[in-house]
């Protein structure tokens, strides 16, 4: 973080400095007192099921050289504790990260987007690392919460951060994007999720376009092929950049799967150049077109672009491959689902499988309200067209189910995962996916005690196609 006087952390969030001496430099910010380094700036959350002020006492005892906690709390510490007393402390932590940010001087890419927002983001991240100092969002710390923590990672060495951001609601872009003020704007789609949220396809579409709010006359990255966000870019006074169609500014003229990666062919603005990434799936290809435009509305060069896109590292639980004994594979997508992610994943699985029996153990997808059922049959029909053998676990999974042959529903994921290994042909490649509520992870933990990895991925045959053992990728 860049050091800050405790003074002008109490002027970025609008609070009350107590008992301290306002010249003391802070140079980092936890919230949590387990991880709390002594000097650091502990800031108190309230969630609803915690109350990080009961924690303050401690987090001064554990060496914190302040606390902000809201103005009741800082009453009763009394006299001589140092503090900073606020109304909200995540409305705090948000203005810090916002003062943080102007004061650094960096570029930002902010990312949002119904599917591919955080593979997207690591390809980028990956891209910038050899060229710039980055600092990205870890994981799916995408909220409220974690997008001010991303940025408050910020040193003065560092020149860009991408940072991820998530929508459960009308308005939580619009907040994202006034904390974090991005310079580029990246939209990876417009798909059907958080329906019971925000209402139809054309709301969540809104959601999304809130990111523009922030931009000012930055860059705006978006699909060629979105006609739902057509009215939100007329208002956009800044640039804008398109991907993923052969009509569009940054789009892939050709691909050629090598081994493990994938050798493309880019046309950015009329120049080509080639690149080789270290994975492969047109989904994941699609992504890094919204990565390799906002790479390059950065200021960098395609062919810089070349020794990051031969390191990306995705996030966990997204698409991460396992060769199995037996011959088997393992794609364990299982850290949420809705319908687009779902038939991307559908589609990399049967590219996968290579002549493998392709079995998708799938779990609900939630908050698609009353169209829900309809989703699921939908996903179902597209798996059974590929010749994808459905096993469902869920309420609303049941819908999966549309005839096809060798069907299979339990009612919970307990009693799928006590089918197991029965429910597997030895020498599949299984998808596991369904949504964050269901903790599919724990499926793909099954498969992989029914089924255990390979010691290498040559124990995969000849099928595995020269990929190795493990290899994550797509939101």
């Amino acid at each position: 973080m860049l050091p800050l006087t405790l003074a002008e952390v109490a002027a970025a969030v609008g609070g009350e400095l107590r008992g301290a001496d306002g010249a003391l430099t802070v140079r980092g910010v936890s919230t949590d007192t387990r991880r709390l380094r002594p000097g650091d700036l502990f800031v108190a959350l309230r969630g609803e099921h915690f109350d990080g002020d009961e924690f303050a006492a401690r987090a001064l005892a554990a060496g914190a050289a302040a606390v902000l906690v809201r103005r009741e709390t800082a009453a009763a510490l009394g006299d001589g504790r140092p503090c900073v007393a606020v109304d909200d402390g995540v409305a705090a932590l948000g203005a810090l990260a916002r003062a943080v940010r102007r004061g650094a001087g960096i570029k930002v890419v902010g990312i949002t987007g119904s599917a591919g927002k955080t593979s997207t983001k690591d390809i980028l991240a990956a891209l910038l690392r050899p060229v710039a100092r980055v600092v990205a969002t870890h994981g799916n710390l995408n909220n409220e919460v974690g997008l001010p923590l991303t940025l408050l990672e910020v040193e003065r060495s560092t020149e860009v951060a991408v940072v991820e951001m998530a929508m459960r609601g009308q308005g939580q872009i619009r907040a994202l994007a006034a904390i974090a003020e991005p310079d580029v704007a990246v939209i990876t789609n417009v798909a059907p999720v958080h329906l019971e949220l925000v209402g139809g396809i054309e709301d969540v579409a809104a959601a999304k376009a809130e990111i523009l709010e922030g931009l000012g006359p930055g860059t705006a990255v978006v699909p060629g092929d979105e006609p739902l966000l057509e009215g939100h870019l007329r208002r956009h006074a800044g640039r804008i950049v398109t991907f993923g169609t052969p009509q569009s500014d940054v789009h892939l003229v050709e691909s050629e799967v090598r081994g493990s990666g994938t050798h493309v062919l880019v046309d950015s603005f009329g120049r080509r150049g080639a690149v080789d990434f270290n994975f492969g799936g047109e989904h994941y290809l699609r992504d890094a077109q919204a990565a390799l435009a906002a790479f390059l509305e950065l200021g960098y060069r395609l062919d810089e672009a070349r020794p990051g896109a031969a390191a990306v590292t995705f996030s966990e639980l997204r698409g991460e491959i396992v060769a199995l004994r037996g011959g088997g594979l393992l794609l364990d997508d299982s850290y949420n689902a809705n319908p687009a992610a779902t038939r991307a994943a559908l589609d990399h699985l049967v590219a996968l499988a290579a002549g493998r029996p392709a079995i998708a153990l799938l779990g609900d997808m939630r908050e698609l309200g009353p169209e829900a059922p309809a989703y699921h049959r939908a996903v179902g029909e597209y798996a059974a067209r590929a010749g994808v053998q459905v096993v469902a676990a869920g309420e609303l999974a049941r819908h999966y189910l549309c005839g096809a042959p060798h069907e299979v529903w339990f009612a919970t994921v307990e009693e799928l995962i006590a089918a197991l290994p029965g429910a597997l042909a030895s020498g599949s490649a299984v998808l596991v996916k369904a949504s964050r509520a269901l903790a599919f992870e724990r499926v793909a933990a099954a498969v992989k005690e029914a089924y255990p990895p390979a010691a290498n991925a040559g124990e995969a045959g000849t099928r595995q196609a020269g990929r190795p053992e493990t290899m994550r990728g797509v939101d």
